[in-house]
């Protein structure tokens, strides 16, 4: 199969398991202990069932929508990914000019393989957001400035993080930063010899947004690799980074609505419901789950969801549901393992055709027309 032949994301799914080593395909699919929430996140989606009116003129259709004061070409952003460079070289910087043409936001790991710097020079057309993982407050502090600097105008802390998931696939495959070398190892990067040569030709990934920050970078890295983060972090440093950052500011990886409630009563402009894509937490809900309450009360401001969105439909099924857009996380950066930047664009194209598809199938001509009273009762 080749990336033009692709019809789905699943097909995408398919090439990057074909291009990956396995160490690096698990570290890609994979969630938390028996990844009971990696699969419910899908099965959320599959069961909403819509029920469409139909007879009215759809002929044309438009999928732009404005959030946070921005045009964006559908509801979708570009969920952050961290080591995206063991997918493809450079590939933050890739995913970023695919999502830059596709019209949409692309949101930059703490834990990215380009540093943001680089990535905001390398796609000046993107609308860039940054991730922020809080090693420590010291480190988080340069970052923000960093970001500041760089001209991001939206943070996004996430916060369900204190430690890491428990991620067996990981383990087992002995996925480290730098890679362990085993005889099983090198036996799996040996079967896949374009994925070998991209690696030998631009070297190992590392940690690029650690790479300058002090003499205990080599501790910093290795900290944000395996997820240690700084546990201490609660509602009064929430107020403190709001305070210091003047731009947007969004909470990722609500579960709960009292939480929702308090972020957005210190000020944030939108949150992001998030069970880490099934990769912290194993048997927590999902965001979908969460989504009509903290929908009521967000008073109008956005709320995003992420986690198991394949299909331009369940766009539908989550705007349908509450939400003011999703993120993309596995969905694209199958498509970039598949094949790069073409692979990410790749991706959000599928995604784009659907949406228009099921649109036209719901005889819907603009997003805003989309509410509760396309799902079955």
């Amino acid at each position: 199969m080749s990336l033009s032949s692709a019809l789905s994301i699943a097909d995408l799914r398919r090439l990057a398991q074909r291009r990956l080593p396995r160490m690096v395909f698990d570290y890609l699919d994979g969630g938390a202990e028996d990844e009971v929430s990696l699969r419910a996140n899908r099965a959320a989606f599959e069961a909403l069932r819509l029920q469409p009116r139909l007879l009215r003129d759809a002929s044309v259709r438009d999928p732009r929508v404005n959030l946070f004061g921005r045009e964006w070409a559908m509801p979708v952003a570009v969920a952050p990914v961290g080591l995206a460079g063991v997918f493809w070289p450079q590939g933050d910087l890739h995913t970023a000019r695919a999502a830059g043409r596709a019209g949409v936001p692309f949101i930059l790991s703490t834990a990215s393989s380009v540093s943001l710097e680089d990535v905001a020079r390398g796609a000046p057309d993107t609308e860039l957001w940054f991730q922020l993982y809080v090693i420590s407050r010291r480190i988080a502090d340069a970052l923000v400035e960093r970001a500041l600097a760089a001209g991001y105008r939206t943070l996004v802390l996430t916060i369900d993080v204190p430690v890491s998931g428990y991620r067996e696939r990981d383990l087992r495959n002995g996925f480290a930063q730098p890679f362990r070398v085993t005889p099983r190892t090198v036996l799996d990067v040996a079967r896949h010899p374009g994925w070998l040569w991209r690696m030998a030709r631009h070297g190992s990934p590392q940690l690029a947004n650690l790479a300058t920050v002090d003499a205990a970078d080599a501790e910093s890295q290795a900290a944000l690799l395996k997820r240690q983060m700084d546990a201490s972090f609660d509602w009064h440093a929430l107020a403190r980074l709001r305070e210091r950052w003047p731009h947007r500011l969004l909470v990722k990886g609500v579960l709960h609505p009292d939480d929702a409630r308090d972020a957005f009563a210190l000020g944030v402009d939108g949150l992001v419901l998030s069970n880490h894509g099934g990769r912290q937490l194993d048997g927590a809900l999902g965001a979908l789950d969460l989504l009509p309450r903290v929908a009521a009360l967000a008073g109008g401001r956005p709320v995003l969801v992420d986690g198991g969105v394949r299909r331009g439909v369940d766009v539908l099924r989550a705007l349908a549901l509450g939400a003011s857009g999703v993120l993309l996380g596995r969905a694209v950066q199958y498509g970039l393992a598949a094949g790069g930047e073409a692979g990410a664009g790749r991706a959000l194209a599928l995604l784009r055709e659907e949406l228009d598809r099921a649109m036209a199938l719901c005889a819907l001509r603009q997003i805003s027309e989309i509410g509760p009273d396309l799902l079955a009762p």
